[in-house]
């Protein structure tokens, strides 16, 4: 992954971005895929723990929580 690229995880409280992909292989991408981060849809960070993980997001009409490597392997870009 280029080290310019947008990630969910670089994404500020209150922000809203589009997921443009996933990285990684195996079951941690599937399992990314299957809590609805799929490429196009749009997520809004709602809160960060105090340490910055885990993240608080909605997405697709729910809340959904992930940890800082799992948001880093989130590819997004801005919703404009």
């Amino acid at each position: 992954m280029p080290m310019s690229e947008n990630t969910l995880f670089r994404l500020r409280s209150g922000g809203v971005c589009r997921v443009s992909g996933i990285h990684g292989a195996g079951a941690g991408r599937r399992r990314l895929l299957e809590m609805g981060l799929v490429p196009g849809t749009e997520v809004q960070v709602l809160r960060r723990a105090p340490l910055g993980d885990p993240i608080e997001m909605s997405v697709r009409g729910y809340l959904l929580s992930i940890r800082g490597d799992q948001a880093r392997q989130v590819a997004v870009e801005d919703v404009r």
